[in-house]
């Protein structure tokens, strides 16, 4: 039985049943007359007749949101496009990840996220609207399963908070229209957080296996951040599944059991592959998937400088730029070893970084603030106040193994972002607007039903009028834009306040005044913030959302080679600055690599321009030792570069910089031996007679 956070003999039927939302109230029926087949798919079986067009309308208006002219971004991150961009032309290019369709060396990531747009390009080809499609339809299919796993516990109002909360939170709009591995990763843990509230409701083991293999998905995606929520999952099923202590932790190892075989079968594959055959892993020093795991994109992460000696620090990957394996050409420059550049691990103070320096409150500093901290306050009130009201029910009470499961998602995953001294980018906090748009649906809506209570009632008051206060605040941040927004959520946020404690709810047209009042009090500011960053363009590695557009490295920043920047879209829809000369050089070659040049973006740049195969030169950070200079000796003895491009941007040793050693040493050698032209405003050196 689930027990309301704040139960009120005023607003439950005799039965138990909440009739505020209507959650569980039938609807009239006429014996021996079913509703006909249109009007079930209109309104649905035995549920109030708002409910399933309230539901489709969520869903609509997602969809249309994440969906409405998509392409403004263009290519969006190059360095990602220029992966799934390979895994359309080359089938072990899409299965390892490989920036470049000659399999010459990876993204910096897992490929799960770039495998469905990889198919719709080679079935449809590739291009900004088939790459950037299924972000959105991602996006648009977490929303809906927010709404299903909390309409499950706490009715369909709650759903359609908690939906609605995700779709519109800004960091949610901005990832769920670009190309970065987040998307994918939100929606599988979206997954998994829905199948572990199935699996409570009866114990279901099966239930709880596939949350597990979702998990594994969830790793081969973006890889330990894909784990983080699953101590909230664990906990939840463990305390209220409602069967023996024995077979709950039976059916964890089951669950346990999913995340090894999805995510240990991928690990085999592309260990027992030969690295003959398949490319190398950027990111690491040995070429090693694990290696790559728990350091640069581990523990480096996580402690910085002390996350493990080569692995931390540097500029890391294109969506996540620092922590790079090993020194970088930045060591010494920006502010210390393997670490110094801005936002790299040690980047400064107390972890500062791109996302501001690590502490309690950085998800509401000026880095995070705007883009997830809008309803964070409303959550942890509503979640302590949860947990409180519910801390005599029965152990199976589905209402706090609810809240376990998305509160502890919101507690881990803030913990994790706010005080790991590694890189950290603002748009990794979509992660977190799962739970806090769980918490506040199923917090909302079950306060509501018992604000008859005065505890319930002053919670309710305290949470609406905080948010207001908080969404004015994060509005004021930015005193140009619809100043007058302040004023009115502010003005909206007393008001609700006024009403619930003078009791005005108690007359049915008093209650939705209320209700509609606490809604755009705590709704609106990020409502308009997050259309207003659908509404622009962002391109490049580290985009935020808001108003205007911005991306960060590679959207704008040029090179001595006049090329792409830091790998940016800086021409329109998302095209780079590349010389159309030295595209057209790239395209009349015939060699298995068109061109090398130092560094991932610098090399997508041109991949995407010239639709050709580019070697990378120590992947993204430039210090991957990748190709050595052996290795490129070979290639070039056996025909298979036409040309090295030099210069390069972040990658290849940053600004004008030669990168790592290995890259060191191969510029050294093609100066030496090769005569240099000029295509363009571009240095190339023809490596074939």
């Amino acid at each position: 039985m689930t027990t309301s956070i704040a139960p009120d003999p005023q607003a439950t039927t005799p039965s138990g049943a909440a009739n505020d939302d209507g959650a569980t109230r039938r609807r009239p029926s006429h014996p021996g007359s079913p509703p006909p087949r249109l009007e079930r798919l209109a309104f649905g079986k035995d549920q109030p007749r708002w409910v399933r067009p309230s539901a489709f309308g969520l869903v609509i208006a997602s969809a249309f949101l994440y969906l409405w002219n998509l392409t403004n971004s263009g290519y969006a991150n190059s360095f990602y496009a220029a992966a799934v961009q390979a895994g359309t032309k080359d089938w072990t290019a899409w299965f390892f990840g490989s920036l470049d369709a000659g399999n010459a060396i990876t993204v910096d990531k897992p490929p799960a996220a770039f495998w469905i747009p990889g198919l719709l390009g080679r079935l449809f080809g590739f291009n900004s609207f088939t790459m950037l499609l299924p972000e959105a339809l991602v996006g648009v299919a977490s929303v809906a399963l927010m709404y299903a796993a909390v309409k499950r516990v706490s009715g369909p109002a709650a759903g359609l908070i908690a939906g609605g909360a995700l779709a519109a939170t800004p960091v949610a709009a901005l990832m769920f229209r670009f190309n970065n591995p987040d998307a994918m990763l939100t929606f599988c843990l979206v997954l998994a957080a829905y199948m572990t509230v199935r699996a409570i409701e009866k114990a279901g083991w099966k239930w709880l296996a596939g949350a597990g293999a979702v998990i594994g998905l969830a790793f081969l995606t973006k890889m330990l951040q894909g784990m983080v929520i699953v101590p909230a999952l664990g906990l939840a099923y463990l305390w209220a599944a409602p069967t023996t202590l024995r077979r709950r932790i039976v059916h964890l190892l089951g669950a346990l059991g999913g995340i090894v075989v999805v995510a240990g079968a991928y690990i085999l594959a592309f260990t027992l592959t030969p690295t003959s055959i398949r490319p190398y892993m950027a990111g690491s020093q040995t070429n090693s998937f694990l290696e790559l795991t728990f350091g640069y994109n581990g523990f480096a992460r996580i402690f910085g400088n002390r996350g493990g000696g080569r692995f931390a620090g540097g500029p890391g990957g294109a969506g996540d730029v620092g922590a790079a394996a090993g020194q970088s050409a930045f060591s010494g420059v920006f502010g210390g070893a393997a670490g110094g550049f801005p936002g790299g691990s040690g980047g400064g103070p107390g972890g500062a970084s791109f996302g501001g320096s690590a502490g309690l409150l950085r998800m509401f500093g000026s880095s995070f603030g705007t883009e997830i901290s809008w309803l964070l306050p409303a959550a942890l009130i509503l979640l302590v106040a949860g947990l409180w009201f519910t801390r005599r029910a029965v152990r199976t009470d589905r209402v706090r193994a609810s809240l376990i499961v998305w509160g502890g998602w919101t507690l881990v995953t803030a913990a994790v972002f706010s005080f790991m001294t590694g890189t950290v980018h603002p748009y990794y906090a979509i992660a977190l607007a799962p739970g806090i748009a769980g918490v506040v649906g199923i917090g909302a809506a079950e306060l509501w039903r018992g604000r008859g209570y005065w505890p319930s009632r002053i919670v309710l008051a305290v949470t609406v009028l905080a948010t207001s206060v908080w969404t004015a605040v994060l509005l004021g941040r930015d005193a140009s834009w619809l100043p007058w927004l302040r004023v009115v959520i502010v003005v909206l946020g007393v008001l609700t306040v006024v009403g619930l404690l003078a009791r005005f709810d108690r007359l049915r047209i008093g209650a939705v005044a209320v209700a509609v009042a606490a809604l755009l009090a705590g709704g609106l500011g990020s409502t308009a913030f997050t259309v207003a960053t659908a509404a622009v363009g962002h391109t490049g590695s580290i985009p935020t959302s808001g108003p205007s557009a911005e991306g960060g490295f590679g959207s704008g920043f040029g090179n001595r080679a006049g090329f792409g920047g830091f790998g940016g879209a800086g021409g329109p829809g998302g095209e780079t600055a590349t010389s159309s000369d030295l595209v057209a050089l790239l395209q009349l070659t015939t060699t298995k690599w068109s061109a090398a040049t130092n560094g991932s973006n610098s090399a997508a740049a041109l991949e995407l321009a010239s639709n050709t195969n580019v070697i990378a030169m120590g992947g993204f950070s430039g210090s991957d030792p990748y190709p050595s200079l052996d290795e490129f000796k070979a290639l070039v003895a056996n025909g298979e570069v036409s040309y090295y491009v030099a210069g390069g941007g972040m990658g290849g040793g940053g600004f004008g910089g030669r990168g790592g050693s290995d890259t060191s040493a191969i510029t050294q050698w093609v100066e030496s031996n090769f005569k240099a032209i000029t295509v363009g405003n571009t240095t190339v050196y023809k490596l074939v007679k």
